[in-house]
């Protein structure tokens, strides 16, 4: 995936880690075969690396996680 300062945000745990949050959000829904989602990867560690402790950044797998990008 990226960096482990970019989270992982899941169907499961959207609404807690995102909606719920008492810092602004950055969230990434990607995919493995998605050639654009591959190029911006290292623009999204970048940010996750220059705001860590300020914001949250997290990538959604889409093929994982099919009901949050659905609403």
């Amino acid at each position: 995936m990226s960096s482990e300062k970019v989270l992982a945000f899941t169907d499961s745990n959207f609404d807690s880690e995102v909606l719920k949050s008492d810092k602004p959000v950055l969230v990434d829904f990607w995919a493995v075969w998605c050639a654009p989602c591959r190029a911006v990867a290292p623009v999204i560690d970048e940010i996750a690396s220059d705001y860590d402790g300020k914001i949250k950044v997290g990538k959604v797998n889409v093929d994982e996680n099919q009901i949050i990008p659905g609403k």
